[in-house]
């Protein structure tokens, strides 16, 4: 564990193996929503009025695995060696999706992504504990935007990679090329040393009990940052999957549109990620609830930019619209920094699976449907104007909790220490 401030040795090679391999995790994702129209065409008749809705299935699948599977396998990184639990989710998810191209049934290929739902749900609770037992509490905010900053990036490069491969070589290539370098990193991890078990932690958390995990579930400043995170996810994942509806109602193109966005989504995403990280750091020792600040007054700041945007003419629209996300992602970062700095190591990676779980349960999956039916008995811009309110909402959940957050951290510091 790390109290004194410095990084533990190997630190630097597993921040690259763990970016790297979350580069991979998003390009996965995004590379099936690259491909639908072609993997419709293949499987479905071209009258078939359920065709969209059966592709659809394909990504919840995914998701409803990945949300369910996280949690179990979270339980189970808290309690062995979270590099065996990384390497073996991700050459699970590459095998996987190898075998999504391989899939001569649309059934096999629904089997395929509820086995990518697993292995990510292994990955994503293990990775980011393993750099928080690496990483100081001083720079753990910077180096997990690091970290995340692979969402933005990853998810543009599916959509970029799995189009272009698929036009020139067919769809199941885009799947085919994500497995080789996933194999490759998933294998590596399996030389990685945890870092637990260079301190005798790994044994200590083994023995860890129910009250351990109450204590988690007691922790307000961990549930108020679950309350804004699902939020957050709430508004971030409806926008997305509505915003080509939104440009249709702005007699924009979506074709055009997508590709607009998903610069923005790059560009505002990446930098406000990394920064985000940065200023909560450097702001920690003045302010110990920096990075709940960061992560609210960024909300509060992108909810009138964002409702500016729907109102705007285009192209002044895009300019309001890249501040919003801007301000938006400023608490990928700070809060996701939070949700270790306020859990106790034995059961951190319990703390993000139960995280991953609810976010998706309560936001995303929720907003689809829930923008949907608003856009449907009204307009797409009256649905918009709610995710505005579920901004507002995330940020003020952040700023109640940072009052909660340096107590929080201070106790699980000083357990650690004693540990």
């Amino acid at each position: 564990m790390q109290n004194s401030g410095r990084s533990s040795s190997g630190a630097g090679v597993a921040l690259g193996l763990l970016l790297t391999i979350n580069l991979f995790n998003y390009i996965d994702r995004q590379v099936l929503a690259a491909v639908e129209p072609e993997i419709r065409s293949a499987f479905f008749a071209p009258g078939d009025v359920n065709a969209m809705t059966k592709t659809g299935l394909l990504g919840t699948a995914f998701l409803v695995t990945y949300m369910f599977s996280a949690p179990v396998l979270g339980f189970l990184a808290d309690r062995m060696s979270r590099w065996i639990i990384v390497g073996s989710a991700v050459i699970l998810w590459s095998l996987a999706s190898g075998g999504s191209g391989l899939a001569a049934t649309f059934t096999l290929l629904f089997a395929t992504r509820i086995c990518v739902g697993i292995g990510e749900g292994g990955y994503g609770p293990a990775a980011p504990t393993i750099l928080a037992d690496l990483y100081p509490i001083e720079v753990r905010g910077r180096v997990m935007a690091m970290f995340c900053a692979a969402i933005p990036v990853g998810s543009a490069l599916g959509y970029v990679l799995g189009g272009q491969v698929s036009a020139h070589l067919g769809w199941r290539w885009a799947f085919y090329m994500v497995a080789p370098p996933g194999l490759l990193l998933g294998l590596l991890c399996f030389w990685q040393r945890d870092p637990r078990a260079t301190s005798h932690h790994l044994m200590q958390t083994a023995r860890r009990g129910l009250k351990d995990y109450a204590k988690l579930f007691q922790t307000r400043s961990y549930l108020t940052n679950c309350i804004a995170q699902t939020l957050m996810t709430f508004a971030a994942g409806g926008l997305g999957y509505w915003v080509s509806a939104y440009l249709s109602f702005r007699n924009q193109s979506p074709a055009a549109g997508r590709t607009i966005f998903g610069l923005i989504t790059v560009v505002a995403g990446l930098s406000s990620t990394l920064i985000g990280g940065i200023i909560a750091d450097k702001l920690r020792p003045r302010f110990p609830a920096s990075y709940f600040w960061v992560s609210g007054i960024g909300m509060l700041i992108a909810c009138p930019f964002f409702v500016v945007s729907l109102y705007l003419p285009f192209p002044g629209a895009w300019v309001a619209m890249f501040l919003a996300i801007f301000l938006l992602f400023l608490n990928t970062g700070p809060s996701n920094t939070a949700l270790a700095n306020v859990s106790l190591p034995a059961v951190r990676a319990t703390a993000f699976a139960v995280n991953i779980l609810v976010i998706h349960a309560l936001g995303d999956v929720q907003a689809f449907w829930m923008l949907g039916y608003i856009g449907g008995h009204s307009n797409i811009r009256v649905a918009f104007l709610f995710v505005s309110a579920i901004i507002f909402a995330s940020g003020i959940a952040w700023i109640v909790g940072a009052k909660y957050l340096p107590e929080d951290t201070a106790r699980v510091e000083a357990a650690t220490a004693q540990g």
